[in-house]
């Protein structure tokens, strides 16, 4: 019964705040993480009254199977925007700018942060500056994706968007896995090329691959059916089912143990991307997918919010190091963007704006913080950093990319039409 109080009221408050932010004009995906900070342990959870709040993270972690569902979900979303007959016009540009937007991100927060690490050695390690850059490259896609469907922009800037935060994604995990295992090594003073290189590109190309086949069974098992009611059913079936197979892990016994993991995001995004290109009324069946998970993705906003530990900016120099941090990601998020662009002949609106889209940061991060405790006191500063700018960027950044999207002209400043109005 609690649960389901705690849910009811996460999303009745994100509903409601979300009236409140249409009225300051920031985007609704704001109030619903400022719904959870309320909600969260720092807040009205701090009563340790059952049911009202969320009284504790492990309350939190408990419902952690709604945001596995949501990403999921979201994954499989942006997917549907690799349609071949629009990647024939972007597909160049966005593929150009998503991997070098991302590496020349890593490039400038490592640099920064290494400078760091010589003025305050004894509380920034290298290990722990090298992993961070490498987190510095990861997006929120379902932010971004939330903000665009909430405006309707379209246009050229948010058709080279959702493919570049995908792409940015998939480049994002290798650069992680690449650094986290020169980072491990400088602690046990070994370096392996299999959990540099090969574990990395194996998590890419398998969950890839997984993608693609669960794509070809989903579009094979839809076609049984003609009622929109049961095709619906048929795509949650599919993606919570490639959901699950993409949280397997198991070790090859060969070069010394080969660890084999999938992502979730890069597996739904390909199931996705499969589906729109071979099923002829994949469009249609989208849009009503998308109305069903829309309490889904609230709850998941509200319980990010939830889990926003406020404690970090009690410790000054994870502040001090935290706001290097964003600066030099900024940094490196718009001028990666704007010169990628540029040597891929987008248009001026593409080179002026796309960075600012690219600051929201979250799921992604998080999980790779969440892999880097397991290095011991470096992964605990990496995680906290991480937590300090996701509060930070989850805030602002959904507020930037509407004012992005808006002074490129492609979403109207008003925002979206109530649906009480005739149009």
């Amino acid at each position: 019964m609690e649960i389901l109080f705690s849910l009811s009221i996460a999303l009745f408050a994100g509903l409601m705040l979300s009236r409140l932010a249409k009225l300051c004009k920031l985007p609704a995906v704001t109030a619903y993480l400022i719904a959870g900070v309320l909600l969260g342990p720092f807040c009205l959870g701090a009563f340790h009254v059952n049911g009202l709040g969320f009284i504790s993270m492990e309350n939190i972690k408990s419902l952690s199977l709604i945001s596995d569902v949501a990403l999921g979900f979201i994954a499989f979303s942006i997917g549907n925007e690799f349609r071949l007959s629009q990647l024939k016009s972007i597909g160049r540009q966005a593929t150009l700018i998503g991997i070098l937007q991302a590496v020349f991100t890593t490039i400038a927060v490592d640099a920064a942060l290494i400078g760091l690490h010589f003025l305050i050695p004894d509380k920034l390690s290298l290990p722990a500056a090298i992993v961070l850059g490498a987190v510095a490259s990861a997006t929120a896609p379902a932010a971004t994706l939330m903000v665009v469907r909430q405006y309707k922009a379209k246009g050229p800037l948010t058709d080279t968007l959702l493919p570049v935060v995908a792409l940015d994604d998939a480049v994002g995990l290798i650069l992680f896995s690449v650094s986290f295992g020169v980072a491990k090594g400088m602690i046990s003073g070994e370096v392996s090329p299999v959990s540099v290189i090969v574990e990395p590109l194996l998590e890419v190309i398998l969950s890839l691959a997984l993608g693609a086949a669960m794509g070809y069974l989903f579009t094979y098992f839809e076609k049984f059916f003609h009622s929109r009611s049961k095709r619906l059913s048929m795509s949650v079936a599919f993606v919570l089912l490639t959901l699950a197979l993409s949280m397997m892990k198991f070790t090859l016994p060969i070069f010394g143990g080969i660890h084999i993991a999938f992502s979730s995001l890069l597996t739904c995004m390909m199931l996705g991307t499969i589906f729109c290109n071979i099923c002829d009324f994949s469009e249609e069946l989208m849009d009503r997918l998308d109305r069903w998970t829309a309490p889904i993705f609230i709850l998941f906003f509200v319980l990010s919010g939830a889990e926003l530990e406020l404690s970090v900016f009690g410790d000054l120099t994870i502040v001090l190091i935290g706001v290097v941090y964003i600066a030099f990601r900024c940094l490196g998020k718009y001028f990666g963007a704007r010169i990628s662009a540029t040597w891929a002949g987008s248009n001026e609106n593409i080179r002026k704006y796309l960075g600012i889209t690219l600051f929201p940061q979250a799921g992604v991060a998080l999980g790779m913080a969440i892999k880097a405790e397991a290095l011991g006191p470096t992964g605990a500063v990496v995680a906290n950093i991480t937590l300090f700018s996701v509060l930070i960027y989850e805030l602002v950044g959904p507020y930037l990319t509407k004012v992005a999207l808006i002074k490129a002209g492609e979403v109207d400043p008003e925002g979206k039409t109530s649906a009480r109005k005739k149009a």
